[in-house]
């Protein structure tokens, strides 16, 4: 035990982050969108009140981190000394840096959390020995807020800049992957706090946050699907190593991954929902659900496939 930990445990069948990764950079993106998407509006609304999609992203966003740093710890080949890596660092280390960005974000995130939900902290006797803990926060709120906002947005960026550091894999090195895990970040983070803003806080579904939110998915849509176009693009016309990992878009079962999950259910099914079904469905509360359902099993599909079919494709 020399103080050292290596940062490249969890190796599996060949594949040296398999499927707990994945699922990891799925919760990690969800939580840092949500955030990012929510406070984001707080600060060019102008928004000063606790709204039901802040409720909603807050809560998304802790659950989400908690529920990803539980992946990534179990992936460790000794996850009961997964502490190490809060004690020892390796500024060299990409996954090091996010740890440290993580260090800070998790708790800030309860923070925030706890001072959104103040109202349901109130109504809920059990939990009123809290309201002390709240007001004297209450304070620090809009600083915490800021930092809260740029360490989402790293978190998004950071795991994609995580996996993008196997050199050997020419579909996951490449620049715009961090690019590409912020925009589905956001696309899936907006998502679930939509659906949960209106199931659990009562949002209506026509309000006015759920208009800057319908008009704000379709940029990002775009720009996520400008992305992936690039990464093609990039391997179709680069070296011979690029070109065999092109073949990852049009060959065996990951190819399907990407092409049912990613493209139809994860783009063409919001679409479909959204322009090719009368108005009376589309604006409707099934459409609404199904349309979040699509946006972040497509961002799941992603994730899988970049990191399965990036490793399989290897130089």
């Amino acid at each position: 035990m020399d103080g050292s930990i290596e940062f490249t445990m969890g190796l599996s069948e060949g594949v040296a982050w398999p499927w707990p990764i994945a699922v990891y950079l799925f919760f990690a993106g969800i939580s840092g969108g949500a955030l990012t998407i929510a406070l984001g509006m707080r600060f060019f609304l102008g928004q000063t009140e606790n709204t039901p999609f802040l409720k909603a992203a807050s809560l998304v966003s802790f659950v989400t981190i908690s529920l990803g740093m539980i992946c990534l710890v179990f992936d460790l080949t000794n996850p009961l000394f997964f502490w190490r890596i809060l004690v020892f660092y390796n500024l060299n280390s990409v996954m090091s840096i996010g740890v440290i960005a993580l260090t800070f974000y998790i708790p800030l995130v309860a923070i925030i959390t706890l001072l959104a939900l103040e109202e349901e902290v109130r109504d809920i006797k059990a939990l009123n020995f809290l309201l002390p803990v709240i007001q004297a926060i209450k304070g620090f709120r809009r600083p915490m807020e800021i930092a809260v906002l740029v360490l989402a947005l790293s978190v998004c960026a950071y795991t994609g800049f995580l996996i993008s550091a196997l050199i050997r894999f020419p579909l996951i090195n490449t620049s715009a992957l961090p690019a590409l895990f912020v925009a589905s970040g956001l696309s899936a983070g907006a998502a679930s706090a939509k659906m949960l803003a209106v199931y659990m806080f009562k949002e209506p579904l026509h309000s006015k946050d759920m208009h800057v939110l319908h008009s704000a998915e379709w940029p990002i849509m775009f720009a996520e699907a400008l992305f992936i176009f690039m990464i093609a693009m990039a391997l179709f016309g680069g070296n011979a190593g690029a070109q065999a990992a092109f073949a990852a878009f049009h060959e065996g079962m990951w190819s399907s991954v990407f092409w049912i999950g990613v493209v139809g259910i994860g783009f063409m099914g919001p679409l479909l929902l959204n322009f090719a079904t009368g108005k009376k469905f589309s604006h409707s509360a099934s459409a609404f659900y199904l349309s979040g359902f699509c946006a972040v099993t497509g961002m799941m599909c992603l994730r899988l496939f970049i990191l399965y079919a990036g490793q399989l494709h290897a130089i």
